[in-house]
């Protein structure tokens, strides 16, 4: 019998849920930032969905929110023409980055020390957030709004996807394009996963998986919805779909086949979704503003939830 998954859901935004992003695991847990067109970007913890502030400075929706691996700093993306740096331990902002079009995507180093940042201005932009006043690095190319820019290669190289269909590797000391990879359709969603080097590309009703130092492709799987996001579980098990059917899907990674769906029916598209550190649950965001997290295996005492044998 399969066991019924039942999400922790959390609520708090007003608007729909575009952006998530989890934390590396800390010495207090890990956590998560979701991103909202209500402009206030929020900090939960990330294994119980538990509210521990909101981000309180933009004039216009939130679409892009990240936070760095200690969990220290945030950034965030918004249609106020510009990014935002908060101390996530405190809720202040420290640094306002100005643009000249709406931001969609904010990217850290691992080190923290620089920011990434692409929006409707086509360009893509470097911090040194240790010298704010200073001129970012640009980087230009695309001819479209970039949706979302990460660093990849240990922070040698960025990958972005663009509204012009192409997503795009550049090498970080020569700002030049190595390659570029065009698509039949523009890209709804791109994850990267340094544990083996995989990117995770989603456009009209397919995913795609590639070797993100070569950009190869390694598989792609038909999805019965357009897709709004991919995530990949960290161990490559299986990987979540979240379509504009209502539905979230769940695949094996290794034999495409379909595992899980039928019962994820929400009244809204799935607008996000997003695989924690430690691959025990998922977390997805919707158009009615709500998070859920949903757990990996289900039945397993994690978190908030609590696994009860019969007859206990």
């Amino acid at each position: 019998m399969a066991m019924r998954q039942t999400p922790l859901t959390c609520s708090g935004h007003t608007r729909p849920v575009v952006d998530l992003a989890f934390s590396g695991i800390t010495p207090y847990g890990y956590f998560l930032i979701s991103a909202c067109k209500d402009g206030k970007p929020m900090l939960r913890q990330g294994d119980t969905g538990d509210w521990i502030g909101t981000f309180l400075g933009h004039k216009g929706a939130v679409w892009g929110a990240t936070l760095n691996k200690e969990a220290t700093k945030a950034a965030t993306a918004a249609a106020d023409f510009t990014a935002k740096v908060w101390d996530a331990v405190t809720g202040d902002e420290l640094l306002t980055l100005a643009h000249k079009h709406i931001v969609k995507s904010v990217n850290f180093t691992q080190d923290s020390n620089y920011l990434l940042t692409g929006g409707h201005d086509k360009v893509l932009r470097i911090y040194d957030l240790n010298k704010p006043e200073a001129e970012p690095q640009e980087i230009s190319g695309h001819t479209s709004a970039i949706k979302k820019a990460l660093w990849c290669n240990n922070d040698k190289q960025i990958l972005s996807a663009a509204d012009d269909k192409t997503v795009c590797l550049w090498d970080r000391s020569s700002m030049e394009v190595v390659k570029t990879l065009p698509f039949d359709a523009s890209v709804s969603s791109m994850e990267y996963i340094p544990d083996g080097e995989v990117l995770v590309i989603s456009y009209g009703k397919t995913v795609a998986f590639y070797n993100a130092l070569s950009l190869e492709l390694i598989k792609t799987v038909d999805v019965p919805a357009s897709v709004h996001s991919a995530s990949l579980h960290p161990e490559k098990d299986f990987f979540v779909v979240g379509g504009d059917d209502f539905k979230l899907y769940k695949y094996d990674y290794s034999t495409k086949e379909e595992l899980e769906k039928a019962e994820k029916t929400f009244q809204w598209p799935i607008e996000t979704e997003k695989r924690v550190p430690d691959g025990e649950l998922y977390a997805s965001g919707s158009e009615d503003g709500t998070l859920r997290l949903w757990q990996t295996a289900v039945g397993k005492t994690y978190g908030l939830w609590k696994c009860v044998l019969p007859g206990e």
